[in-house]
């Protein structure tokens, strides 16, 4: 089952609900619409406020951005090698750790949509579209091949929005 968009205050709610190492984490991927994997394979030599990663699922390059604060709170829990260390320091956190977390948040406020960490992808891909009102730079940004992939992630708020409004049609007429 795919992953859903989540509203603003949805994101608000679980972020509040995660550990203070996996909030952090979602964070940058909310920020520059990472996928999770490609947060966690941060080096702690690559935390400057611009830089190069490369997308571990297409091999794609890509510049991002931190700002100082964001920059600041990663600084001060990285490892020796890794941004994100995992329990015994010399590995990355696991995704599988992160997306657990994210999980029990969702399921504390009784989210209905399936949440996962490529939820926050989706609320990225959705900022930007509002922001700049261009599908082209959202795909440019999430370094998609494919507009009609970029399209399903960047209107994620108004396919949330028919599901829940259609959801809710049904059960009223039921009544």
């Amino acid at each position: 089952m795919t992953t859903e968009y989540l509203l603003n205050r949805e994101v608000e709610h679980v972020l509040a609900a995660l550990t203070p190492s996996n909030r952090l984490v979602v964070r940058v991927s909310l920020h520059t619409g990472l996928r999770v994997s490609d947060v966690l394979a941060l080096r702690t030599e690559q935390l400057k406020p611009s830089f190069w990663v490369k997308e571990s699922k297409t091999g794609k390059a890509k510049r991002v951005g931190l700002p100082a604060e964001l920059l600041a709170d990663i600084r001060k829990q990285a490892g020796k090698v890794w941004a994100f260390p995992g329990r015994s320091g010399d590995k990355p956190r696991t995704r599988q750790a992160v997306w657990k977390d994210v999980k029990r948040a969702a399921r504390l406020f009784r989210l209905p949509q399936n949440v996962g960490t490529h939820s926050f992808r989706k609320v990225y891909a959705v900022r930007l579209r509002e922001r700049y009102g261009d599908l082209s730079k959202v795909q440019a940004a999430l370094n998609h091949d494919n507009y009609a992939v970029t399209a399903v992630y960047a209107m994620a708020d108004v396919l949330l929005e028919e599901r829940r409004s259609h959801h809710y049609r049904r059960r009223s007429t039921r009544s």
